[in-house]
């Protein structure tokens, strides 16, 4: 982490914090009932503490951790949270080789990675397995908020959606209700991200969906990652290829899905219908 960056994060902390050296997770003040329980994992105790500090005082109830092993310590006590963030480098390894960690041991909970390296191959990598959202320590801290805002506004609002049936296609079954894809009835293992953009394309079977509208259905509308343009489209492509690796490794002649140069893909088989 930069100087620069260092002191953009401190520029902005209203509180002072007493530096916290220990290995246990840096635990701000007791969060008022209804405030977002956020766990940050940054190796950097100078930026950690500033960055917890600023989310205190934007309505966060923040965990603070120095590394992955920490974290999963914190959640195989039976701890819980609504949201994850974590830093790209990390003592030991990457912040990206924690995500199947976590999902091996059934933590579900949406992930952003929050780091000073924002190149589009490290934010296409974290936004292929599995992570929401990839936010550069140079934006500051309430831009990540908002962003985190935005992705708890979008699981609220789908778990307040009445379940939807499944959907058939060929030889494919979707269970929105679960979030999981099983092609001739075996499971894809599809990461939520990649679910979401596989039942875009099935739902409109048969019909080019864009570029836009397959990034949009991960994001939100409007919401732009990577270099304008040419960013989400790479960061879609590279989502699709994914897939496709997914579901030829279940089956080597798979060849659902199409692309239209310049404009975005389909599922070619015939429109789903409610099983």
């Amino acid at each position: 982490m930069t100087t620069l960056q260092k002191e953009a994060a401190w520029s902005n902390t209203n509180v002072a914090i007493m530096a916290n050296e220990s290995n246990q997770p840096n635990q701000i003040e007791p969060a008022s009932a209804g405030r977002t329980k956020l766990v940050l994992v940054d190796d950097d105790a100078d930026y950690r503490e500033a960055a917890s500090a600023e989310l205190t005082e934007l309505a966060f109830e923040v965990l603070a951790f120095a590394a992955g092993d920490e974290m999963l310590e914190y959640f195989a006590q039976n701890n819980d949270a609504d949201i994850i963030v974590l830093d790209w480098k990390l003592p030991g390894g990457l912040g990206i080789d924690l995500l199947p960690k976590l999902h091996d041991r059934g933590i579900r909970l949406p992930v952003v990675f929050l780091t000073g390296m924002p190149a589009t191959a490290y934010e296409n990598a974290a936004l292929d397995r599995g992570a929401l959202d990839f936010v550069d320590k140079a934006r500051g801290v309430p831009i990540l908020a908002k962003r985190i805002r935005l992705i708890l506004d979008s699981h609220r609002r789908a778990r307040e959606t009445p379940a939807k049936s499944a959907l058939t296609c060929g030889k494919l079954t979707l269970r929105p209700d679960v979030n999981r894809a099983f092609w001739d009835n075996r499971d894809v293992n599809l990461t939520v991200t990649e679910f979401n953009i596989v039942h875009l394309m099935v739902a409109h079977a048969g019909e080019h969906v864009t570029y836009r509208s397959i990034y949009d259905c991960v994001h939100h509308a409007g919401f732009v990652a990577g270099n304008g343009d040419e960013g989400y489209r790479t960061n879609v492509r590279s989502s699709i290829k994914r897939i496709r690796n997914k579901f030829r490794a279940l089956d080597g002649e798979f060849s659902e899905i199409e692309n239209f140069p310049a404009f975005g893909y389909r599922w070619r088989t015939a429109p789903a219908q409610p099983a």
